[in-house]
């Protein structure tokens, strides 16, 4: 059988449900999630398998109005991450229904000569029929290729359109070697899965104000991994709510940290924490590096 590998890019606004999809579509968790939008904030890229054919999915960062620098790298990287791809999908959340942030976004990608798909999520959650309003409006106005209704949470859809797509991939060698489900190193995954626990733990209390960075990553004699990491804030006042009382905050963030770091990486993790406060942190250019974003004037 012919080999078959080619690049999807996930594009939607914040909270779609773009790094649940890519989860789901690879089989195994390697993009961060959270009811919080904005949660992706770098491109990364998982890689899902199908008989033959490889497809490398490259989750975006949701497509906002940009206020920070930050927000423009962001923005920046999605736009970035669909620039050649084989296939675009734009994922909808089916139950906000059509906002005017989508409409620019189908504005944006009606004209761009990439092939298109319109993917209609949280279909389990959204009205029948203004579900099928939804759909109707968004072909008029992106004229996509074909149209996908699904559940990530659930999976409902979610072999059709992986069926789909692998069917769209270009005849070629893989890209990647067969055991790689992502381009994301393990340091910068580490700090991911850390970085999720902030937003999963903390909610509304710290929202967008924080910066994981590893400071080193090493594995000690007994196979076992020591993974140090800082925790970014601006403020003093939010040092004060990720520390919680007594440290019990932190504690219960790198608990849930480090059991799930052991899961993925099959061994035994060492995880330290500590908070630091940076003003001014998303205007550090070592640190767009370390995250895997471009520096954006």
């Amino acid at each position: 059988m012919t080999k078959r590998c080619g690049f999807v890019a996930i594009v939607g606004a914040p909270n779609a449900g773009k790094s649940t999809l890519v989860n789901a579509l690879v089989g195994q968790k390697v993009a961060i999630t959270s009811p919080k939008a904005q949660t992706t904030r770098t491109r990364l890229m998982g890689i899902a398998i199908a008989d033959q054919t490889q497809i490398v999915l490259i989750d975006t960062p949701g497509i906002f109005a940009p206020r920070r620098r930050l927000d423009r790298a962001m923005v920046a990287a999605a736009w970035g991450g669909a620039e050649g791809a084989d296939v675009i999908g734009l994922i909808v959340d089916a139950k906000a229904g059509l906002k005017s942030s989508i409409e620019e976004m189908v504005e944006n990608l009606r004209d761009r000569p990439e092939p298109k798909i319109l993917i209609l999520n949280k279909v389990d959650i959204a009205k029948k029929d203004e579900l099928l309003r939804l759909a109707a409006g968004l072909n008029a106005l992106l004229a996509p290729q074909d149209t996908f209704f699904i559940s990530a949470t659930t999976g409902d859809g979610v072999d059709e359109l992986k069926t789909a797509l692998v069917e769209a991939m270009p005849e070629g060698p893989w890209h990647f070697p067969e055991d790689q489900l992502s381009d994301a190193t393990e340091r910068v995954l580490a700090a991911e899965v850390t970085r999720e626990q902030l937003y999963l733990q903390l909610r509304e209390e710290l929202p967008y104000a924080s910066a994981v960075d590893t400071e080193s990553y090493k594995e000690r004699k007994d196979g076992s991994l020591e993974i140090r990491q800082q925790i970014l804030v601006a403020r003093p006042t939010q040092k004060a709510i990720v520390l919680g009382k007594g440290g019990s905050r932190i504690k219960e963030i790198g608990s849930a940290a480090r059991e799930e770091l052991g899961a993925m990486l099959g061994k035994k993790v060492h995880l330290f924490l500590h908070v630091k406060v940076k003003e001014n942190w998303d205007e550090d250019r070592g640190l767009y590096r370390d995250i895997g974003l471009d520096w954006v004037e």
